[in-house]
């Protein structure tokens, strides 16, 4: 027996009005994560000074950076970010400019050369002279690009949203058919109970939790791992994925530079040499400089005291250790002063400890560890039939040493943020691309690929531009995350499954179908069937597991 329109009417509302509760609970839990996740634009344009000194005959004024014109003269300071993209007028520099290449090593800059916005000033002051404004420099082009990807990609419809649109316009076209045909045959009075018990029966609790409730599980365990997933969506296309390209330094290895080597010329000790090179290095603030005086401390080496330490441009440092004069010099330097044979071959970055004569006394290498799980990584992608490629802005010889000793046989070196993007591009035309990464040059990378998973010790631009964070910056927990990314699509397909599949018996069965034959569905019914399917869900989603042995 069929219920009176109206209580129909107060059913379905009553259906509407909890299925709509069900629905933002649901994306509550979905926006949760996505609100976590920053904006890589805004982490990019923080990079940029917002003073600069701006030089007018001889004296210096602070303005907004955005003032700046074309030919304007700015002085930067030691230890300042350089404003704006421009040319070195006056003295020179030595510049970190691991912005472009990801690498910490210190470019030597002389007059005439350029120099990028956002890049990092050593210890010597200089004066440069404005190429390009703050609208059209480096970094907001890379602004811009990673704005452009990051849209790109949002672009992509979920498996959920495609399943709800097909079941609406299914149901509605049902409904609606229905209501027609019946009330041709049998008058409005007959039909539009069973339009209306149409509608009931669609309204898609079990599809409305289907993807939330294995999401809600999905972030859960991947936070219990350090993983934070910033983008959903992405990880749906995880099945289909064929390259993991990966940057070096900061991913692979660990991005710090630590001594490798220490090497004594003549009858000096490698403690001594050791000693002279960090007393010279004592003030310094760079990075290499104060690891090589850690590396001393934990060697338990008594550093003596140097006098007169004073920086050689473009070469080096100089100063007094008990009365005799030293310099911390380059390989370059060495074979422009007819040092060669002193040189040391490999893929770290050495600097020679010389008398004033430029006699050779001693060296020392350093070089960027690999990651300790790194190698077993590597191996893994391979044996899940996934291609590594290793893209570095760094040298030649450095990631070619890097990459035999892992393993990889796919590496490009000595490439620009944007270069790396076209790599990636270049790869997905023959497949998905996931890209780990870690620095400001990654973060184009990472918004172009289809799955991007930064490295959590990386800077807050490639964290904001990434879909997956490695909080603990373990690559072996990119596999976890594989795993677990495969387990949900499977989860949330199985849900999706069964609660459109349920609509695709149960909808033909309320637009009376088999009434020819004797049997109508009831609306109450339908509502058991219902909400037997949405208990279904949930505890699948609560079958999703992380494995242990990853």
């Amino acid at each position: 027996e069929m219920l009176h329109p109206e209580q129909m009417g107060m059913n379905f509302f009553w259906e509407l009005a909890s299925l709509i509760i069900i629905m933002l609970i649901g994306h509550i839990v979905e926006m949760n994560a996505v609100m976590r996740a920053g904006s890589a634009v805004d982490a990019l344009s923080d990079l940029m000074p917002d003073v600069a000194h701006m030089q007018m005959q001889d004296m210096v004024h602070d303005v907004p950076t955005n003032t700046l014109a074309v030919h304007d003269r700015v002085l930067v300071k030691a230890n300042e970010r350089v404003p704006l993209d421009g040319m070195i007028v006056e003295g020179a520099a030595q510049i970190d400019e691991s912005l472009l290449t990801g690498e910490v090593a210190l470019v030597a800059k002389k007059n005439g050369d350029d120099v990028v916005g956002g890049s990092l000033n050593g210890n010597q002051p200089f004066v440069m002279m404005v190429m390009k404004t703050a609208d059209v420099g480096y970094v907001s082009q890379v602004q811009q690009l990673v704005a452009v990807a990051q849209k790109n990609k949002s672009r992509v419809e979920n498996l959920a949203d495609q399943v709800a649109s097909w079941l609406f316009y299914a149901a509605t076209m049902i409904g609606v058919l229905a209501l027609i045909i019946w009330t041709v045959l049998n008058g409005v009075s007959f039909a539009l109970p069973i339009a209306v018990t149409v509608f009931i029966i669609a309204c898609p609790h079990a599809l409305g939790l289907a993807v939330p409730l294995v999401v809600a599980r999905l972030t859960g365990l991947a936070a219990s791992r350090g993983l934070l997933i910033q983008n959903r969506t992405a990880l749906e296309q995880v099945d289909r994925l064929r390259y993991v390209v990966l940057d070096k330094t900061g991913t692979l290895t660990e991005g710090k530079f630590t001594v490798q080597q220490v090497v004594a010329y003549n009858d000096a000790s490698e403690s001594e040499i050791l000693a002279q090179i960090a007393a010279l290095e004592a003030g310094s603030v760079h990075p290499i400089g104060q690891s090589i005086v850690a590396y001393a401390q934990t060697q338990q080496v008594p550093v003596p005291s140097a006098e007169n330490v004073a920086s050689i441009t473009g070469v080096g440092v100089q100063g007094m250790i008990n009365g005799q004069s030293l310099k911390i010099v380059s390989g370059q330097y060495l074979q422009e002063h007819g040092q060669s044979g002193a040189l040391l071959t490999g893929s770290y970055t050495v600097s020679y400890l010389v008398t004033q004569a430029d006699e050779v006394l001693g060296a020392i290498a350093l070089g960027d560890q690999i990651k300790p799980q790194a190698a077993a990584f590597i191996t893994a992608l391979q044996a899940r039939q996934l291609i590594p490629v290793m893209l570095t802005g760094d040298n030649e010889q450095a990631a070619q040493a890097i990459a035999t000793e892992l393993g990889i046989t796919h590496v490009e070196a000595g490439l620009k943020p944007e270069d790396k993007a076209t790599r990636v591009q270049q790869y997905q035309q023959s497949g998905l691309v996931m890209f780990v990464g870690d620095g400001v040059n990654d973060s184009l990378a990472l918004a172009t690929a289809d799955l991007g998973v930064a490295i959590g010790s990386g800077t807050e631009v490639a964290i904001n531009a990434a879909d997956v964070v490695l909080v603990n910056s373990n690559p072996i927990d990119i596999l976890a995350l594989l795993d677990l990314a495969h387990q949900s699509n499977r989860k949330m397909k199985e849900n999706l499954a069964w609660g459109a599949g349920y609509n695709v018996i149960a909808i033909p069965l309320a637009a009376g179908l088999l009434i020819p034959f004797g049997f109508t569905l009831s609306p109450m019914v339908g509502a058991i069937i219902m909400s037997l399917s949405t208990v279904i869900v949930a505890l699948n989603a609560m079958t999703l597991r992380l494995k242990e042995n990853v």
